[in-house]
């Protein structure tokens, strides 16, 4: 009898790892999770570290690391194809799998969210990315290396430009606005300069700033004139960019689905989400725009099975273990 193949899925991110593994049957056999996937900031070698702990969270009764066939590893800070080669050559060399893929965290959450294997995903998270894929296997994506290649948004992003708003209307540089008072309440400071301070002697890392995104978008949806502006201008980047991966593509006047995740555009805010609406209406009014409801690592499995030659039955098994149950 055929030894079944397994493949071990990975979902990079900023804020943790997940780790799965699937049958070439679509059975999804044990899942595992770690610290955040960081390479950008600690090295390949370190970053790497994180998806072996992850294994060792996995109840797969002591199966060697080469016994898995496939790896599929989709992976933030693997933004450039020279990331992605470095980061398959060091997992090959640890032998996690006798065949291992990487690709940006971007690819599992166009293959979770959509129908088919191709269409626009964009993530906004603590920062902003996105990727197209074409019917034939084109790709457009961008460099995403912050706001050197031009981006801007994600929750990072909003919240610094928050306290630069709030920091202006505390000292009559700016007009008013609510966001100081989301400002202080959330970090407990008397004042907004009080943060600043803080942050600058290294006492509040940089990287808590993106706790104020729920803030800034509960301010606009109050009313606040800027926090308002600014919720705008972050609708207005998650439309272009998948605007621009469509014309690239040539499928502005193709439906197509456009899936959008990361922890800002899944909370679903009202404002936000009609901003949205307007925009790719106005922009791409053939896109069919679906928030992401299943994990990107379900993406990363299933580009897994795809590789290894899958059945449609053994996709929708896998599918199946992630989607919730119909109401009754």
């Amino acid at each position: 009898m055929a030894r079944t193949r397994l493949v071990l899925a990975v979902d990079g991110g900023n804020s943790k790892t997940d780790v799965v593994v699937v049958s070439e049957h679509g059975e999804v056999l044990a899942t595992g999770r770690a610290g955040p996937f960081t390479p950008q900031r600690d090295g390949v070698a370190a970053a790497v570290d994180v998806v072996a702990a992850a294994l060792t969270t996995l109840p797969v009764n002591g199966r060697p690391m080469d016994g898995f066939d496939h790896m599929s590893a989709c992976l933030a800070g693997a933004d450039l194809p020279l990331e992605e080669e470095a980061l398959a050559r060091e997992f090959a060399a640890r032998g996690f799998a006798g065949d291992v893929v990487v690709r940006n965290d971007t690819f599992a959450l166009l293959r979770a969210g959509a129908s088919a294997p191709w269409g626009v995903a964009v993530v906004c998270g603590a920062g902003i990315n996105a990727v197209g894929v074409s019917p034939g296997g084109a790709v457009a994506r961008f460099p995403a290396l912050g706001r050197i290649s031009g981006d801007w948004g994600g929750g990072q992003s909003l919240a610094e430009e928050a306290l630069w708003h709030a920091a202006r209307a505390e000292d009559g540089r700016g007009e008013p606005t609510a966001l100081t008072g989301v400002v202080t309440a959330h970090f407990g400071t008397a004042t907004v300069e009080e943060l600043v301070l803080a942050l600058h002697f290294g006492r509040v890392p940089e990287d808590r700033l993106h706790e104020l995104s729920p803030g800034v978008l509960a301010a606009a949806g109050d009313g606040d004139a800027v926090a308002g502006a600014l919720v705008a201008r972050q609708a207005e980047e998650v439309t272009v960019m998948a605007q621009v991966c469509l014309r690239r593509l040539g499928l502005l006047e193709t439906p197509v689905e456009v899936v959008l995740g990361g922890g800002l555009l899944t909370a679903r805010d009202p404002l936000l989400t009609s901003l949205l609406n307007a925009g790719f209406a106005l922009r791409a009014p053939r896109a069919k725009v679906v928030v992401a409801e299943l994990p990107p690592v379900m993406g990363a499995a299933l580009l897994g099975l795809e590789r290894l030659g899958a059945s449609e039955a053994a996709k929708a098994r896998l599918r199946g273990h992630y989607e919730p149950p119909p109401p009754r």
